[in-house]
Formats: structure tokens, C-alpha cells, sequence
């Protein structure tokens, strides 16, 4: 049988020697069908990277989103955080108008809507609000505090007239203020928080000491405070002492102005050692600063 071939003449130019090449049928056929076949896999390939490039450009917008989300989120959680510390601020200061006056028979007042609406004005608004708020507060506040014949209750709250040995006079402990009552940027997250209490730096172990005359009425570890005494005066007045490295107390045991409670520590959420000391009445947050004398 006569087989059949395709010839090819190249002139390799007007020099040159004229070639002739000879294919047969069926290599001509397989170069052609394997020409199909690569093209068609490059084909593919470059279907398949478009793609994938589309992929990873959906991707770089969705986590660029992600981000700004997270980011927005951030953002408003600082500003919620900030504005309830102004409101428990602002709080702690009405409860103590009110019970400096002798109508404070509530734990906690309630604010007026004008005041719950801070919240929702803007940054700028919201810091001149509470500004002024706060300004008034504290003017009515400091009037309160000066003595006046006509009123009953400051007998119990003016510095000067605390004769009481119940009344939480005396400085638990002697050392450097590091944080004082009200607001404050918390140590751990940065962010604006209330600070109840004073904080008073001393060395590790440093004989920490009842302010007045009461019973102990808690001894226990708190989350915050760690391990913690909590003594009652008397008409709702009761003070804590917080992040003791050992305590010196019992429930139920009377103890006397200048007595020995137990040690300065750092437990709790705490930076280093010193002692957490609050006053409170009827559960409510006072600045203790106004017992102490100085």
C-alpha cells in the first residue's frame, strides 16, 4: 500500500539550498490534534487565574470592610464606655447632693430625661453637657458642704464635725494618693472608668487600719478588689478595703478606730500594691475625702 505524505519546500533564502521535508499523514494529524489540546488547556488556565483572581479581589474588599467595621465598633464601645463613666460620675455626685440635704433616702437617684440624654447627643454636645452638668453639681455640691444653721444633716457630712469615732475619720493607711474618687482612665484598658474609691500606694505589707469604730460585716475575695474587708459604721455607712495581701478580721468582730484590719497587697486587678478604700452610704459610692481629716 502507497503511503501518503505531505512535503514541505524551505527556501532558506535566494542563496540558499532548497530542503524538502516529508511528514506523513498521520504525524501531521497528531501535531495538529495536540495543538488543539494545548490550546484549549491554556485556555483553562487562564480562565481559572481570572477567576481566582476575582476571588482574591472579593476578598481584599470584604476584609477591608471587616476592618472598618471592627474599627467603627472600637470606636463606638470607647464612646458607650465613656459616657456611662459620665453618667456614674454624675450619679455618684446626685447621691450625694441628695443625702448631704437630708433627702436622700434612695440607694440611687433617678436621673432626670434630660440628663439620660446625654447619651445620645453627639461627642462635642455630650462633653459640654456633662461639663456643665458636672459644673453645676459640684457648685451645689460645695454649697451643701458649708455649715448652715438651718439644716440637720450636715452634722454627719461637714469635715469639721466629725467627732464620731463611728465615723470614718481616720486615714486607714499612710501613703501617696494615686487615684482618687470619680472619673478616671482605667489602668488596665485605658478607657474612661469611675473610679469608686481613693487608691493609696504603700509597700507590700503595710499594716492597714479600720477608719471608725464598727463591725465587720464581709471577708471574702472579690474579683476586682481581691481579698477585701467590709466594715459597717452604722446609718448605712460602711467602708471597704480592698486588694489586702492578708486579712486581719473576722465577720461579726467589733473593731475600734485605728485597729488593724489586715496588710496592704496587690490582689485583684491591680498595678502593684496598694489599698482600694471606699466609703459608701446606703450602698452608694461618697468621695471619702469629705470623712478624712487631713
Amino acid at each position: 500500500m502507497e503511503r501518503k505524505f505531505y512535503t514541505f519546500l524551505v527556501f532558506p533564502g535566494a542563496h540558499g539550498k532548497l530542503r524538502k521535508i516529508q511528514l506523513p499523514f498521520y504525524m501531521v494529524h497528531l501535531v495538529m490534534v495536540f495543538s488543539v489540546i494545548g490550546l484549549i488547556t491554556v485556555a483553562a488556565l487562564a480562565s481559572s487565574y481570572a477567576r481566582m483572581l476575582l476571588k482574591v479581589s472579593r476578598y481584599n474588599s470584604l476584609r477591608s470592610e471587616r476592618e472598618a467595621l471592627k474599627t467603627q465598633y472600637r470606636s463606638l464601645e470607647n464612646t458607650v464606655s465613656q459616657t456611662n463613666a459620665k453618667l456614674d460620675s454624675l450619679q455618684s455626685l446626685a447621691a450625694e447632693v441628695a443625702l448631704t440635704y437630708g433627702f436622700g433616702e434612695a440607694r440611687r437617684p433617678r436621673f432626670p430625661q434630660a440628663v439620660l440624654a446625654l447619651a445620645t447627643q453627639s461627642n462635642s454636645t455630650l462633653d459640654s453637657s456633662y461639663r456643665a452638668t458636672l459644673h453645676a453639681f459640684t457648685l451645689l455640691q460645695g454649697t451643701a458642704l458649708k455649715p448652715r444653721r438651718d439644716s440637720v444633716a450636715l452634722g454627719m457630712f461637714a469635715p469639721a464635725a466629725m467627732d464620731n469615732t463611728m465615723l470614718p475619720a481616720a486615714w486607714p493607711l499612710r501613703g501617696q494618693v494615686t487615684a482618687g474618687f470619680g472619673q478616671r482612665l482605667d489602668p488596665f484598658s485605658g478607657e474612661g472608668t469611675f473610679h469608686a474609691g481613693l487608691d493609696i500606694s504603700a509597700p507590700f505589707g503595710s499594716r492597714v487600719q479600720a477608719a471608725g469604730d464598727g463591725i465587720v460585716v464581709y471577708v471574702g475575695r472579690d474579683s476586682g478588689y481581691g481579698n477585701e474587708v467590709l466594715v459597717s459604721h452604722g446609718n448605712g455607712l460602711t467602708t471597704k478595703y480592698g486588694h489586702l495581701s492578708k486579712i486581719h478580721a473576722v465577720i461579726g468582730q467589733e473593731v475600734k478606730r485605728g485597729q488593724v484590719i489586715g496588710t496592704v497587697g496587690m490582689t485583684g486587678r491591680a498595678t502593684g500594691p496598694h489599698l482600694h478604700y471606699e466609703v459608701c452610704v446606703n450602698d452608694t459610692p461618697v468621695n471619702p475625702a469629705k470623712y478624712l481629716r487631713h
